[in-house]
């Protein structure tokens, strides 16, 4: 059996670690929540030397003059109301729950993508709309009750674009729902869908898809097809009129597709920087037999 929750919880512990969970986490401290410990991700080395780097969140909280600690285990040493979690990145084991009340901060309205990439997902989708959950912490992934959530319109957002404006929206959402006294949870209900995290091989373009799903990975960034045996990335384009001609082939600025064509605007071609699509075809020195693949 899990730890009740507080209904007017002062006194919290925050568990993140990605540049995604530093807004909740200033927004509980300028709230003037007593943040007693922050668990973040072990210290990373870089490259070949001995130096490391903090996590965003551990930089933060060193910022905000708050304790931060690698173990999930110091729990145990400090007195607390609740614990916040926001992409901390580690399963919290049973024992933990059991005797720790903690809520999760989601970013999808739950049960829709469960997991590590609910906003990917989201948008590989072409869901219309999102939004964050703030659940219950429960042995099984994302399955707790909700005790507030807000929906979120997708639109033409890029990944980056949406993730902040959730970011926006969760911290304030959970501000709020600590300061007005937690709901009782409400069981999830529907079918849940899973936010398995993004592979290469998901933002591939592959030009016999449809028009709409290409933007789709495009607007995630990092998609890729392929130039002349070498990977080439797409990082903005637009929807343009349908080309008579097969899949793949380049005329002009336009790339012809299934249903339509994309107009290419920022691309990246292997072993070079970003740069506009014009600047690169006027290097690539195009032929006729030139496609995408």
């Amino acid at each position: 059996m899990r730890a009740a929750l507080p209904t007017n919880p002062t006194r919290l512990v925050y568990l993140g670690t990605p540049d995604i969970a530093v807004p909740p986490l200033v927004e509980l401290n300028k709230a003037g929540f007593e943040v007693v410990m922050v668990v973040t991700g072990e210290d990373k080395r870089r490259g070949r030397g001995s130096s490391t780097s903090h996590s965003p969140v551990k930089e933060k909280a060193l910022e905000l003059g708050l304790p931060v600690t690698h173990e999930l285990s110091d729990l145990f040493d400090v007195e607390f109301d609740l614990g916040v979690v926001v992409a901390f990145g580690q399963i919290i084991p049973k024992n933990y729950l059991e005797q720790m009340p903690m809520l999760n901060l989601h970013f999808s309205l739950l049960p829709r993508w469960r997991g590590a990439a609910p906003v990917e997902r989201s948008i590989l989708a072409g869901d219309s709309t999102t939004g964050v959950s703030l659940m219950v912490v429960e042995e099984e992934l994302d399955t707790g009750g909700v005790c507030a959530s807000e929906e979120v319109e997708i639109g033409d957002q890029t990944g980056d674009q949406l993730r902040q404006n959730l970011v926006e929206v969760g911290s304030r959402m959970l501000v709020g729902a600590l300061q007005e006294g937690l709901k009782v949870p409400v069981p999830q209900t529907g079918t849940p869908t899973y936010a398995h995290k993004i592979s290469s091989k998901d933002l591939h373009l592959e030009w016999d898809q449809p028009i709409e799903e290409l933007m789709n990975k495009i607007r995630l960034g990092g998609a890729w097809t392929t130039f002349r045996g070498a990977r080439f990335k797409i990082w903005s384009a637009s929807v343009a009129s349908s080309l008579p001609e097969p899949v793949g082939t380049i005329i002009g600025d336009q790339v012809s597709g299934v249903n339509g064509s994309l107009q290419l605007i920022e691309v990246q071609a292997e072993n070079r920087g970003r740069q506009s699509f014009d600047s690169w075809r006027s290097g690539a020195r195009l032929t006729s037999e030139d496609r995408f693949v």
